[in-house]
């Protein structure tokens, strides 16, 4: 292992129980031997420097590309101790904490999210192959976090309860229409015209999502009710009674942020609420993972709440309400972790080893940030009036427990099904 790394390991881990194995064969140990070992074999000279000088990005990269392996530990045990260590004393003075504040300082010219930019973007991680999403999510392929109502929860409960909770903040009303920016894989617009009988619209820039949600809604027999664009939400003009986004503002980029406010007012009526469902910091601004933005999500951004809150006060939108789920995103993710790994052969013959190792690191490394570090996801409840909702918030409550009862008769009643090979098309969020 060369010295300057090894100086740069001895700051930065603290606390811990962290074993590298340089070029060479030579172990090093790090941290003071608390918790759960890690070990890392770094295997070639190349990854070593390139780790030395950026190793937030270099890390991933050379796991992707087999010059780093994890013999103990794990990836997430890997992030748990970066993690656990930033901000501790030894980060600050490495020369990775210059790199991130650059990557911080230039954010905005990473996020010209364009509509031609937006698209392209969003075909990179959404247009993959749909059978790899059937991997790894729940039944209803709900790609965003789950409310875990219950610590024991299974997955689909808590992708069941997600859908409920946020249909509860909508207080919808038979016959209203309904706006759903960034509509996937259209579960929740079908959930929620079911539910509700209600009219909904839902956008999205993915090819592959808006083909299976339409034949979704037509093998539902709700295409006269459930209808998905393939348009960006800036292109629309019509006027709606709700509103919901779900998992689609990190890809808005903080320059857009008073734009995508502004038109949410201008679609909503004069008696309308809105829900937005988002990834977010409870801390402050701070850049995009360097290896999220370059492999997962080209062009997204995390926000601070302190970077969302003055494009809501300058679009005339009545903030009604916010909650933050903690945690919650951290569980969804060990969910997608298991089942991915579970699958691996499976992916690996869709896509390759590199992208396996790819999509390992994104999962494993997104659940630590939400357990080590900031991100939170903040759900918050918008208006165009002061009075539009009640006063308190006791009907959220009464609607969740009313769908829940609702779904448990469901279920109930249905009858055993005989083993069926899986559907040509599954639900998709």
């Amino acid at each position: 292992m060369n010295i300057l790394l090894k100086r740069v390991l001895d700051r930065l881990v603290r606390t811990g129980n962290l074993k590298v194995t340089g070029p060479k064969g030579l172990t090093v140990v790090f941290g003071d031997g608390s918790g759960e070992p890690v070990h890392m074999h770094i295997k070639t000279r190349h990854a070593e420097r390139a780790i030395t000088f950026d190793p937030m990005l270099a890390v991933p990269e050379a796991y992707m590309d087999g010059e780093l392996d994890i013999i103990e530990g794990g990836v997430l045990g890997v992030m748990r101790i970066a993690f656990q260590n930033m901000g501790s004393g030894g980060i600050d003075a490495t020369w990775s904490k210059a790199i991130e504040g650059l990557r911080h300082a230039f954010r905005r010219l990473q996020q010209i999210n364009t509509a031609s930019r937006a698209r392209r973007n969003v075909q990179r991680h959404y247009d993959l192959s749909g059978d790899l999403y059937r991997l790894f999510l729940d039944e209803d392929m709900q790609y965003s976090c789950a409310y875990f109502e219950q610590p024991d929860m299974t997955l689909d409960e808590a992708q069941a309860a997600k859908k409920r909770h946020i249909a509860a903040k909508l207080r919808l009303k038979a016959g209203q229409t309904v706006l759903d920016i960034g509509s996937g894989w259209g579960g929740l617009g079908l959930f929620l015209a079911k539910s509700f009988d209600v009219d909904v619209q839902g956008v999205t820039l993915s090819t592959e999502q808006h083909g299976v949600a339409t034949d979704r809604a037509h093998a539902l027999g709700l295409q006269n009710r459930v209808h998905f664009d393939l348009k960006d939400y800036r292109e629309l003009n019509e006027r709606f009674d709700r509103i919901v986004s779900v998992g689609m503002f990190e890809h808005v980029g903080v320059n857009h942020y008073r734009t995508f406010f502004e038109k949410s007012a201008t679609l909503l009526k004069p008696d309308g609420v809105m829900l937005l469902h988002t990834i977010g910091r409870s801390g402050v601004p701070w850049a995009t993972s360097a290896f999220v933005r370059r492999y997962i999500f080209p062009g997204g951004y995390i926000p601070a709440l302190s970077e969302v809150m003055p494009a809501i006060e300058k679009s005339g939108l009545v903030v009604t309400d916010i909650e933050m789920l903690r945690l919650h995103y951290a569980d969804t993710l060990k969910h997608w972790g298991e089942r991915f790994a579970a699958n691996r052969d499976k992916a690996k013959a869709i896509y390759d080893e590199r992208f396996c190792r790819m999509w390992e690191f994104y999962l494993a490394a997104s659940e630590a940030a939400f357990r080590w570090q900031d991100l939170v996801i903040f759900q918050i409840q918008l208006a165009k009036k002061n009075d539009t909702l009640p006063m308190t918030r006791d009907y959220m409550g009464k609607c969740e427990k009313a769908l829940e009862m609702r779904d448990m008769g469901h279920r109930q009643q249905a009858p055993v099904a005989k083993p069926t090979r899986r559907r040509k098309v599954a639900d998709r969020e």
